[in-house]
């Protein structure tokens, strides 16, 4: 059985929902990621912001980053994965949710990341395609 923690990204870092859109870019930028979960006061996560979602839900309808925080982009339900799941629990929460990226959970701490890239390094071409024909041809 190959478990989230088996592909994920290590070391992913949290974005606090107080922080600022220009400040959580910048983090990106010196991370090299394309997104970055948010996590509450507590540490709990409660959503995730892409660099797209920066761009587009911003800076495109004419909002200052430096005043917008990661909290208000913060939309729906924050998914995510325990640590110890199987890699088809992985695939299915990904599928099911339409998303790119799932941030992994263990004892209630973010330890890593699993993208699009990690999945293509670990997976099956089948595996890949099936994920990929789930995800992408729904959006």
């Amino acid at each position: 059985m190959t478990t989230a923690a088996e592909i994920m990204h290590p070391g992913a870092q949290w974005i606090p929902a107080t922080e600022t859109l220009d400040r959580a870019a910048q983090l990106m930028a010196r991370l090299n990621v394309g997104a970055l979960p948010i996590s509450d006061a507590d540490e709990r996560l409660c959503g995730i912001l892409t660099d797209r979602d920066i761009v587009v839900g911003c800076v495109a309808k004419g909002h200052d980053p430096s005043r917008i925080t990661a909290g208000d982009m913060a939309r729906g339900t924050p998914r995510w994965i325990d640590a110890g799941a199987d890699v088809s629990e992985v695939l299915q929460e990904m599928q099911s949710h339409q998303i790119r990226r799932l941030p992994v959970i263990k004892d209630k701490r973010l330890v890593g990341m699993i993208s699009e890239a990690d999945l293509a390094k670990h997976l099956s071409e089948e595996q890949i395609a099936g994920w990929a024909a789930e995800v992408y041809a729904k959006s």
